[in-house]
């Protein structure tokens, strides 16, 4: 190996460690394309319901595949993937990852639960209107329990990282 590829290797490694945020996670061109083909069946018709109950599950990441929440947009179906990959591999840097990096990591997470949160909220009330047509109330639910499920997936690992971070200060 050569010092360029080196040199290439860490800048890639760099911008890795720079996405801080679940829609900023990247998957591998072939793996996002052999999980959108395994979705087919995963995706709700306009006017269909899912029945996966968020409020019962405890950790999304634990959820075989088939257990995961469906969507009615593809595009949702494969931001959930994304958002899955990069909260199990947060999970895993927790472990090896130094008290500096998880207490940054948990006060940008802190800050984007909020965000999530009031974008749950701004869909709750848009829904609750009765103005939308039903293209956009479908489109409102789907954009609804995905800010669910982030916030879930959110909530999960920053209790993690406050266990990390008051063990590490012991």
């Amino acid at each position: 190996m050569h010092v360029e590829d080196i040199d290439s290797d860490l800048d890639l490694d760099e911008k890795e460690m720079k996405k801080t945020s679940a829609f900023e996670a990247d998957m591998d061109d072939d793996l996002e394309t052999e999980a959108l083909a395994n979705m087919a069946g995963a995706l709700l018709q306009e006017g269909e319901e899912d029945d996966t109950n968020l409020d019962e599950i405890e950790n999304i990441l634990e959820l075989p595949d088939n257990g995961f929440p469906k969507f009615t947009l593809a595009k949702n179906k494969a931001r959930f993937l994304r958002m899955v990959s990069w909260y199990r591999g947060k999970e895993e840097w927790i472990e090896v990852a130094p008290l500096s990096g998880v207490t940054k990591l948990f006060k940008q997470q802190t800050k984007e639960l909020e965000g999530i949160r009031s974008s749950k909220l701004d869909y709750e009330m848009e829904l609750e209107t009765g103005t939308l047509t039903p293209s956009q109330r479908s489109y409102r639910r789907d954009e609804l329990k995905m800010c669910r499920v982030q916030e879930k997936m959110a909530v999960h690992l920053i209790s993690k990282l406050q266990v990390k971070i008051k063990s590490g200060r012991r």
